[in-house]
C-alpha cells in the first residue's frame, strides 16, 4: 500500500468541523495553521531515489506493506533518530530497504522540490490582513534545517511546532493542543490546513476546523467565503 496507513476518506478543499470542532463552525477565522509538506512546500521522496533506483524499486520502497517506509517515517517524525528507524527497518523488513532508507536520509534535501504555487503569496496576504499565520508539521528533527534553509516561506511564519522536536506527532490531539499553547491562540478562532485527512480528523479532535488541501486557488476562495479579507482570484 502506497502512502500512510489508516488514511480515511475525506473531501478536498472543504471546511471540516466535526465533533469537538463543530462549535467553531461559523466563528471568525483569526489564525491559519499550515502543514508544510505538499501544502507550503513540495515533498516528493521519490525524487531522492530516481538517480540510483529503478521505478519498480521506488514503487516497492514507497509501498508501506513492502518496506515499512511510512512506519519508519512516523517513527522519525515522532522523535526517533534516523539511525533507530533504519535499524528497525533492517530488523523487520530486511537490508535492502534499510539501505535505501539510509540513502534517502543522506540525500533528503533532494525530496524538497520547491514551494507550492500560490503558497507564498497566500501566506503574505494573510499576514497583511492581520491574521496569525503558523506552522504545524510532522518532521524529523535533524532534517528540519534542510526545509528552513531551502524554503524561506517557512521562516516567514509567525511561529511553528515541529513534531520531531516536541516528540509528539499528528494526528494525535496533544500536538495540536501544544501548538495552540505555543502560539497563544484559541482553537475556535483557528483553521488548520493539511493534505492528509487523518490530520484534519486530529485537528477536529482538538476543536480546530480543518481543510484537506489540494488546490491553492480553492483554499483562497474558501477562506474568503468564510470571512477572511484577502484579495480574490480574478
Amino acid at each position: 500500500m502506497k502512502g500512510w496507513p489508516g488514511e480515511p476518506q475525506m473531501e478536498y478543499d472543504v471546511l471540516v468541523g466535526n465533533g469537538n470542532a463543530a462549535g467553531a463552525m461559523g466563528k471568525p477565522i483569526e489564525n491559519v495553521i499550515f502543514d508544510f509538506g505538499n501544502v507550503l512546500i513540495y515533498w516528493h521522496p521519490e525524487a531522492v531515489l530516481l538517480p540510483r533506483y529503478s521505478q519498480r524499486t521506488i514503487d516497492e520502497f514507497l509501498d508501506n506493506d513492502v518496506s515499512g517506509f511510512y512506519d519508519a517515517n512516523d517513527m522519525m517524525d515522532g522523535g526517533e533518530s534516523p539511525e533507530t528507524a533504519i535499524d528497525w527497518m533492517r530488523s523487520t523488513h530486511g537490508d535492502k530497504w534499510a539501505d535505501i532508507l539510509r540513502y534517502y536520509v543522506d540525500n533528503f534535501r533532494d525530496s524538497l522540490t520547491g514551494v507550492v504555487p500560490g503558497a507564498r503569496v497566500l501566506v503574505n496576504d494573510l499576514k497583511a490582513a492581520g491574521l496569525g499565520v503558523w506552522g504545524l508539521s510532522n518532521w524529523e528533527a535533524s532534517l528540519f534545517h534542510v526545509a528552513e534553509e531551502q524554503c524561506d516561506i517557512i521562516r516567514a511564519l509567525d511561529g511553528k511546532v515541529v513534531s520531531g522536536f516536541v516528540k509528539m506527532r499528528k494526528p494525535h490531539r496533544d500536538i495540536y493542543e501544544k501548538a495552540l499553547e505555543e502560539f497563544g491562540i484559541t482553537a475556535e478562532g483557528s483553521v488548520f490546513i493539511d493534505d492528509k485527512a487523518m490530520n484534519i480528523v486530529g485537528a477536529n479532535e482538538a476543536g480546530i476546523r480543518g481543510v484537506r488541501f489540494s488546490d491553492p486557488c480553492k483554499l483562497r476562495e474558501l477562506l474568503i467565503e468564510n470571512g477572511v479579507n484577502i484579495p480574490p482570484v480574478q
